[in-house]
Parts: structure tokens; sequence; C-alpha cells
């Protein structure tokens, strides 16, 4: 493997979030923070707590989760599409840097950035709200997982992507509103049967009912099936990757 290619690509791009700090880390944080203000104390002060927990403290790993996810995307897509506009792509799909290698530099990147702002905010979360953690190594591991499937979901974005407007169609338009319908504010158990039957067809769900359990032991499925649907999206996305390397799709033309 070539470390040294791998290193310079991934260094370019977390340099990348030094220079765009506001947009990159400042901005998601102050937008979460309004949420736990709004959605926290206003609402929060007027609701029970859900399952023994604070309804603040319930949100944390739905806000959390909402901003990994936008922010896995962004940062994936933006990385490998402003090479395709200015069209050092070609200089790229040309240097002795084998597939594997251009993938874990892009991916790793935006991962480490959205993994980065995921603990900040749980770190700005504990400013306002009693948070705890009974399960440390596996809310790592969803965060691992989830920012990593995420950053490949944006890499093929931006990769399909042929305009600047398209890579936020799938973010704003699909993304978020399936993270506010899987449960971010909400248990999907209070929802009535039939509308519970739909959530689960929401694959956000799954992310976040295995992230919150691992703060509070709640959960709206199980733990072994939301790690399998992790694992599954990761795995879909990789093949996805792997086929538009084999095929040169929207790269070779």
């Amino acid at each position: 493997m070539n470390l040294y290619a791998v290193r310079a690509i991934y260094a370019f791009e977390m340099a990348r979030t030094w220079r765009t700090l506001m947009q990159s880390v400042i901005s998601p944080v102050i937008s979460t923070s309004l949420y736990f203000v709004v959605f926290g104390a206003a609402i929060g002060s007027r609701m029970p707590t859900v399952g023994g927990v604070s309804y603040g403290a319930f949100i944390v790993p739905g806000l959390v989760m909402l901003s990994l996810l936008t922010q896995s995307i962004s940062n994936a897509s933006f990385g490998i599409y402003f090479p395709k506009f200015t069209g050092t792509i070609y200089e790229l799909l040309s240097a002795p840097v084998s597939t594997i290698e251009i993938v874990l530099s892009y991916v790793g990147a935006a991962a480490t950035k959205s993994i980065v702002l995921g603990l900040i905010i749980l770190a700005t979360a504990a400013l306002f709200v009693p948070l705890r953690v009974e399960h440390p190594f596996w809310m790592l591991a969803f965060l691992v997982l989830t920012a990593t499937t995420f950053s490949l979901v944006g890499f093929i974005i931006g990769i399909w992507a042929d305009g600047f407007e398209k890579l936020q169609v799938v973010p704003l338009l699909i993304v978020t509103p399936l993270t506010f319908l899987g449960g971010s504010f909400y248990s999907i158990d209070m929802l009535p049967a039939f509308w519970r039957t739909v959530a689960l067809f929401n694959p956000v769900v799954y992310l976040i009912s295995g992230f919150r359990w691992s703060f509070y032991g709640l959960a709206d499925v199980g733990i072994g099936v939301s790690l399998g649907m992790t694992l599954a999206f990761l795995l879909m996305s990789l093949a996805i990757v792997a086929w538009i390397f084999k095929t040169g799709y929207r790269l070779k033309a």
C-alpha cells in the first residue's frame, strides 16, 4: 500500500477543515446547541421522562446522529467532487494510487472529521443535560461505523453529482427527513402500531436506536439488529464504491 499517497491526501482533506472552520465545526455545534435549548429546555420541561431518562438527555444521541450523518455525507461528497470539478481527478486516477488508497484517504478524512465533530457535540451536550454513557465501547463503535458508512455514501454522491446543487439533494431531501422521522426526538414505541411498523422500514431508526442504547440501555429495536443493519449499510456502500471504480462510472467520461 502506498502509505505516502494515503497520508498526503488525508492530510490535504484534514487541512481543509481548518480553512473552513466556521462551516465544518462551529456552525454544526451552534445549530445542535439550539436544538438542545429549544427541545431540551422549552419542550423537555413540559414532557415526562422517556424510559426513566430526562427528555433533554434522551434526544442527545439523535441529535449527534443528525449531525454525524449530514456532516459525513457533506465532507466526503465535496472532497471527491471538487477534484472532478477542477479536473484534477484525472491526475489522481493516473497516479500510482490504487482504488483502495483513494477511498481510504477521502473516506478516512471525512469520517475523522465527523467523529471529532460528534465528540465535540457530546461535550457540548454535557453542558446542557445530565449525560451518561453506559456502554462507551459500543458508543464509539456505532460512532465510527456510522461515520464511515455515511462517508462512503457521501463519496458515492460526490461521484454521482454533476453540479454543486446535487451535493445537497440527498442530505436535505432524504437523510435529514429520515433522521427526524427515525426517532431522534422520540421513541418509536410512542407511535401507534401501524406507524411503528412503517418506521421500522426507516434505516436510520436502527442507527439511532443502537447509538441511544449505548448511552442509556434503551433501544427501540434489538442491539444485535441495529449492529447488523449498520454493518449491512457499510457493506452495501463498499460494494457500490467498488462497482464505480470497476466500471469508471462518472470518472472516465
